[in-house]
């Protein structure tokens, strides 16, 4: 274990050789003191030096208010949310001081404007420790007095941030349970800290802008203790270190589906993973699958597979094995709960799984950093690790029946909502393998484009598009003006707002609907409107579709007598495509020297009006928006 601090220490030193991996093997490590020791020293560091290669840092500020003492959690938060790709600049609120920060609009948390505030609160928030717990009815009223103060705090502080607030539930530490002797006071006792924490829970429903974790839920399986009662008594630190640790996680990967950085798909390999056994040599019959052990794991890991596509996760497979065997199982195996229109891809044959881990994600236009590989074999894990640094590789070793565990304890692909497109994505996903196979018969390519019979349809946010839109905004890296996401607040306030508009756009063609594809923010002026940012799939680029939707904002623009366009640009590495969808649209620089932070500002005029809608799209849009022209 020392090893891993040694490993932070060398860092810091001048010229230090980049460590890819530190931040994941200090996010895992048992020795959590050794991993606090290095978060610290890492917070000295230039962050891409524990960078995998190819991964692009996201900056995020983030504020720590805590109801107790949270500093040792601050190290842990940052090796986690590294070893997610998130390159975090903290502000430490002093412990004590929630209430006070949250309702203030001129306190030090109000002022540092943080995209995450993290909330770690312990029981004493809502039940102090004068408290009498034999006192049933005044616990339950105090419960429920103190959640609605702290509600309201939530509250006032999310309307007033552009940032996301993250609280939890509150686990009771078993001492304050057990100075109730009677069973059934007990039992009432956990009735009002379950309705407490279920209040907790509702607050991500109430309060827009607000996540909650169930940490209750996270310690049933954790054998760890909540608390270290000398820790607590000497320096008021309400949880042990094993618990820092799991939280910091959470909310590393609470912080990945708030920047899009949630992995898309799961790659699978078969033999002894997704089935038991080796197909080629046991044959098809001899598999191991169904309602007895072993065959009763893989079942279960293929339920858990199922489960994640119908939340949007794609799945595809990358195995080692005869294509036609394969076909066989996925199509008449009669234990087999995946089959094969369950799959986006299948790469079953015998090259290197990392070229076909390269070529699915080609097929798919996504990158390999959106790819989580699950495969048995240490050999292809390591080959693939090494080459591929960018996939999330987990290792599906040991006895199978642990197999679904290992699968979804990295919550990998967790998003902060579930939208329809999100159910949709592996039809639509399918639908685009087929576009691609009928296209090589197309070789021209404006001919194909009008055989394809492309319809575009804008719409107006509305409660049932906002949370795809907030979604795409947080997800999309290449057609993404600014490189960063309006928050889920921000949106919902534009979309009521009578100066702003905020649109949602979706594609159809002779293979189907896309979905909803991309979004636009938009700030209304007198003589000209302002595209805060655009955003598109990537899976919908090279169709014109980014000019037929601006050709719809042009002559709504013109239409209110505005005179020109106006967007903003901010180079991230990553958004080429944006940026050259700009000079092609006619945009032109109105500055010379870009601000502060990058961005610079460009103008369109409308005066003519530009037509930039290709012939082959049909646009068609929401009655709340005027009619193309």
């Amino acid at each position: 274990m020392n090893d891993l601090l040694d490993r932070a220490r060398r860092l810091t030193e001048p010229d230090a050789e980049p460590d890819p991996t530190l931040a994941a093997a200090l996010a895992h490590t048992p020795d959590i003191g050794i991993a606090r020791e290095a978060g610290r020293l890492l917070g000295r560091i230039d962050p891409t030096l524990v960078t995998r290669p190819g991964t692009k840092l996201y900056p995020l500020r983030v504020a720590v208010a805590s109801s107790f003492t949270a500093d040792n959690v601050l190290p842990l938060l940052r090796i986690s949310l590294l070893a997610a790709g998130i390159d975090a600049e903290f502000q430490l609120i002093p412990p004590d001081q929630l209430l006070m920060q949250l309702s203030d609009p001129n306190s030090a948390l109000a002022q540092s404007t943080p995209d995450l505030t993290v909330c770690p609160i312990h029981e004493e928030l809502f039940l102090p420790r004068d408290a009498d717990t034999a006192d049933l009815d005044t616990v339950r009223d105090l419960l429920e007095q103190r959640l609605d103060l702290f509600g309201a705090a939530l509250s006032d502080f999310a309307t007033r941030t552009a940032g996301t607030v993250l609280v939890h539930t509150v686990p009771l530490p078993h001492l304050r349970w057990r100075t109730v002797n009677a069973y059934r006071s007990r039992a009432r006792l956990g009735r009002a800290w379950r309705e407490l924490n279920s209040g907790l829970l509702e607050l991500a429903d109430r309060i827009d802008g607000v996540g909650v974790l169930d940490l209750e839920m996270l310690l049933t399986d954790a054998a760890v203790p909540l608390r270290d009662d000398r820790l607590y008594r000497f320096g008021s630190m309400a949880w042990s270190p094993a618990v820092e640790q799991l939280f910091a996680g959470q909310v590393a990967a609470y912080a990945s589906a708030l920047t899009g950085r949630s992995k898309k798909c799961l790659v699978l390999d078969l033999d002894n993973t997704l089935w038991g056994g080796v197909l080629g040599d046991d044959g098809p019959e001899n598999i191991e699958l169904g309602s007895l052990y072993p065959g009763n794991a893989y079942s279960e890991l293929q339920r858990a597979a199922l489960a994640l596509r119908a939340q949007g996760v794609l799945l595809a497979v990358a195995s080692k094995n005869d294509p036609d065997l394969v076909t066989q199982v996925l199509a008449e195996h009669p234990d087999m709960l995946v089959r094969a229109e369950d799959f986006v891809a299948i790469k079953a044959n015998w090259e290197p799984k990392d070229g076909n881990l390269t070529a699915l994600a080609a097929e798919l236009n996504l990158g390999l950093d959106s790819l989580v590989f699950a495969d048995d074999s240490p050999f292809e894990c390591q080959l693939v690790a090494r080459s591929l640094p960018q996939v999330t590789v987990v290792p599906m070793t040991g006895d199978p029946s642990g197999h679904v565990g290992t699968l979804l304890a990295g919550d990998h692909f967790t998003v902060l909502t579930t939208t329809d497109t999100d159910r949709e994505r592996t039809e639509l996903y399918r639908a685009r393998v087929h576009r691609q196979e009928w296209t090589r018969g197309h070789s021209a390519l404006d001919g194909y484009l009008s055989e394809l019979g492309i319809e575009v349809t804008v719409r107006r946010a509305d409660e049932y598009l906002l949370p795809r839109i907030v979604q795409l905004g947080g997800r999309t890296n290449q057609f993404n003006l600014i490189g960063r996401a309006h928050s889920a607040q921000q949106t919902g306030r534009m979309a009521d707002s009578a100066e702003h508009a905020v649109f949602g756009f979706e594609v159809g063609d002779r293979f189907g609907r896309e979905g909803i594809v991309g979004a636009l923010w938009i700030a209304k002026h007198t003589d000209h409107w302002l595209i805060e940012n655009a955003v598109m799939s990537c899976r919908v680029f090279a169709r014109g579709i980014e000019f037929a939707v601006l050709q719809t904002v042009i002559d709504e623009a013109a239409a209110t007598g505005a005179l020109r366009l106006e967007a903003d640009f901010r180079g991230t590495g990553r958004n080429g495509p944006a940026e050259k969808f700009l000079a092609d649209a006619g945009f032109v620089a109105a500055q010379q020297d870009s601000d502060p932070d990058g961005t610079l500002r460009h103008v369109l005029h409308l005066d003519p009006r530009p037509a930039l809608s290709p012939a082959w799209i049909s646009i068609h849009t929401d009655e709340s928006m005027k009619p193309h022209v």
